[in-house]
């Protein structure tokens, strides 16, 4: 549910402090390894 959501927020280009909540939630177990590397690769200025 938190990932549909966090790439829904990207798509629309609501990403302004995300990377930094990501981050939280990823250290809190609420998104896989996987999830978190997706996510941050949709990210704008990514280096993925």
């Amino acid at each position: 549910m938190l990932y549909r959501t966090l790439k829904r927020m990207i798509e629309r280009g609501q990403t302004e402090g995300l990377e930094s909540k990501m981050d939280i939630f990823f250290a809190a177990s609420k998104l896989t390894e996987e999830e978190y590397t997706e996510l941050l690769g949709m990210l704008p200025g990514s280096k993925e």
